[in-house]
């Protein structure tokens, strides 16, 4: 049941951050999309009843058990290096708007 309902949420969620509350590299992904204006889904594992066997499912899935695991339409991104590291290449606008989760702003580009 635990790799369903990560699948799940995943497949029904432009963005989903698998998160715990109390860990700051998780706060610092969910700040950095919603400076961002990202419609995004955080499941904190720490408050789910089944948190710790969805984070063992979703080490089995994509190789990766810490948090934040972020997934951006369907795809595995990563934790929070990963996710930063798109951002200052720019990279990580263009995939949040491709997924859906910002609009698409008319007339700017990007640096």
């Amino acid at each position: 049941m635990p790799m369903q309902k990560a699948k799940e949420l995943v497949s029904s969620n432009s963005v989903v951050v698998f998160s715990k509350s109390y860990c700051p590299y998780c706060v610092r992904v969910k700040e950095l999309l919603q400076q961002l204006g990202a419609t995004f889904k955080a499941i904190e594992l720490d408050n789910e009843s089944d948190g710790a066997a969805v984070q063992s499912a979703l080490g089995e899935w994509t190789g990766q058990r810490t948090v934040p695991n972020v997934f951006i339409g369907g795809k595995h991104i990563g934790g929070c290096d990963a996710t930063t590291n798109l951002h200052r290449d720019g990279k990580l606008v263009p995939l949040l708007t491709e997924a859906g989760a910002v609009a698409a702003k008319s007339g700017t580009t990007s640096a």
